[in-house]
């Protein structure tokens, strides 16, 4: 039986939420069940074999409802395969190097005893919510940096891995 796999985001603005879409789909390519939801709607982790949770970085922090699902599923977070993802620099840094993950989310994964973590470039476009976001994108420091390649090379390492686990079991 394929195993179902919990991709759950926090985002204010929506580009994590993509980010997250990409993720899923092709979890799905391979032969695997994903569920696709914000992480402030998951009311239960139990029957996934597995979670990704992503979201974006906001003054160095993950959103509010990604740490809230982390705490309140923490539990059950800790007893299946767990890969975290975030989203933020506004410039091509993250397709040039990796970056590590901030430090309530480096927390998180030790706690969690998640498998890993990458960060991917951001997105602020025109009508952001949040007057901090508008001043960014006035500015001309946004811009979309996500790279949906790397996005999709780093869901398929997660799919080969939980499949090849599948095999084995």
């Amino acid at each position: 039986m394929p195993t179902s796999v919990l991709v759950a985001y926090g985002t204010t603005n929506g580009s994590t939420a993509q980010i997250a879409e990409a993720v899923a789909e092709v979890l799905r390519k391979e032969g695997l069940i994903p569920d696709l939801l914000p992480a402030g709607s998951v009311a239960d982790v139990r029957p996934y074999g597995a979670v990704v949770v992503g979201s974006g970085l906001y003054a160095g922090r993950w959103h509010r409802d990604a740490r809230r699902f982390l705490n309140r599923h923490g539990r059950y977070l800790a007893q299946r395969p767990l890969w975290f993802f975030s989203s933020g620099p506004l410039d091509a840094s993250a397709s040039k190097r990796d970056i590590p993950p901030v430090h309530g989310v480096r927390r998180a994964m030790a706690r969690l005893d998640a498998r890993g973590h990458v960060t991917f470039g951001g997105c602020l476009e025109e009508g952001a919510k949040g007057r901090i976001a508008q001043s960014i994108v006035r500015n001309g420091k946004g811009g979309d940096f996500r790279d949906f390649g790397a996005i999709e090379d780093w869901a398929a390492q997660i799919a080969n891995e939980l499949l090849k686990e599948q095999e084995e079991n």
